[in-house]
C-alpha cells in the first residue's frame, strides 16, 4: 500500500491494524541467526527422529553445546519438531452391562458405528441401529461424517414409525456422550446404557449384526459412491429383517418373530379380557 498506492505509513498501518513500530521494526532472519542451533538439532533428529525436546536438550549438554534451553526450545518449535502428546480420553466410570434380552419389541435399541472406504480411498461411516429384543435392524445411516445431531435425526426418523424406546445401549463415542444427544434422550425419557470402555462384548447384539453386515456387504462389494453403499445396505436390511433366518429366534427372520410375538400377545390379552 505504501509502495504501490503511495499512501502515508500512518494511513496504511491504520487500514491493516498494524502499529507503526511493527512496520519499522527490522525483520529478523532466525534461520541465519540460529544457524548453529539448527545444525545441532538437525544432527540429533537425523539419528533419533522420535526424541523429544528434553532428551535433545540433555544430549546437547552432554555433547558440550552450551545452548540455553529457552533458545533451544524456541528454535525447536520454529522447526516444527514438536511431537504430538498422546492424551488419554477421560471417561466417567461405567457399570458393567448385563446382556439381558428384552421380551418385548422396542424396549432397548443398540447403536454402533462402523467404517469402510470407497474405491477412491475416501472413508465413510455407517451408523447401525438394532432392536435388541427382536434382533431387528432398524436403520443403517451412511455418510462421510455422522455427528451427534445427525444421530438424533436418524433416531427421530426411526421413532416416527417405531416409537421411542425405553433405553439405548451404546459405547462412549463422542457422538453418544455429546450434550445434544444426552439432552435428546432425557427429553424423551430414554435411559442411556453406556458400556465400559474397551468392552464391546457388553454390546454384543449389535456387534453380531456388524459382523454380518461386514461379511455380506462391506467385504463383498467394491463401492465407488456413497449412493451405491446406501442402496446395497438398504437391500441388506430388508433381507436381514424379512428373509434371513436367525439362530437365536428359532430359525425365523426378526420381523416374522416380532409379528408372531405381537399376535400372541394380543391373543392373550383378548382371552384374559
Amino acid at each position: 500500500m505504501v509502495t504501490e498506492e503511495q499512501l502515508p505509513v500512518s494511513r496504511a498501518c491504520a487500514a491493516v491494524a498494524l502499529s507503526r513500530a511493527a512496520y519499522y521494526r527490522p525483520t529478523n532472519d532466525w534461520q541465519n541467526r540460529d544457524a548453529d542451533v539448527i545444525g545441532v538439532l538437525n544432527a540429533l533428529i537425523d539419528r533419533h527422529a522420535r526424541w523429544g525436546f528434553w532428551k535433545c536438550y540433555d544430549r546437547t549438554r552432554l555433547d558440550g553445546h552450551r545452548i540455553n534451553h529457552k533458545r533451544l526450545y524456541r528454535v525447536y518449535c520454529l522447526m516444527k519438531l514438536n511431537l504430538p502428546r498422546r492424551t488419554k480420553k477421560r471417561l466417567p466410570p461405567r457399570q458393567p452391562q448385563t446382556m439381558t434380552v428384552p421380551t418385548i419389541p422396542n424396549h432397548l435399541w443398540a447403536l454402533d458405528f462402523m467404517s469402510d472406504s470407497l474405491c477412491s480411498g475416501r472413508c465413510y461411516r455407517l451408523l447401525n441401529v438394532l432392536d435388541e429384543g427382536m434382533r431387528e435392524g432398524l436403520a443403517i445411516e451412511v455418510d462421510t461424517s455422522i455427528p451427534a445431531l445427525r444421530v438424533i435425526r436418524v433416531l427421530e426418523n426411526v421413532a416416527a414409525w417405531r416409537g421411542y424406546p425405553s433405553g439405548i445401549r451404546c459405547d462412549n463415542g463422542p457422538e453418544f456422550i455429546a450434550e445434544s444427544f444426552v439432552t435428546w434422550c432425557n427429553d424423551h425419557g430414554i435411559a442411556i446404557h453406556y458400556i465400559q470402555p474397551g468392552k464391546p462384548n457388553q454390546n454384543a447384539f449389535i456387534e453380531r449384526f456388524n459382523r454380518t453386515l461386514r461379511n455380506d456387504v462391506l467385504d463383498l462389494y467394491l463401492f465407488e459412491t456413497l449412493d451405491e453403499v446406501r442402496e446395497v445396505t438398504h437391500q441388506f436390511l430388508i433381507d436381514y429383517n424379512e428373509h434371513r433366518p436367525h439362530d437365536s429366534l428359532n430359525g425365523i427372520p426378526p420381523r416374522v418373530f416380532r409379528e408372531r410375538l405381537l399376535t400372541a400377545g394380543s391373543s392373550t390379552s383378548e382371552l384374559s379380557a
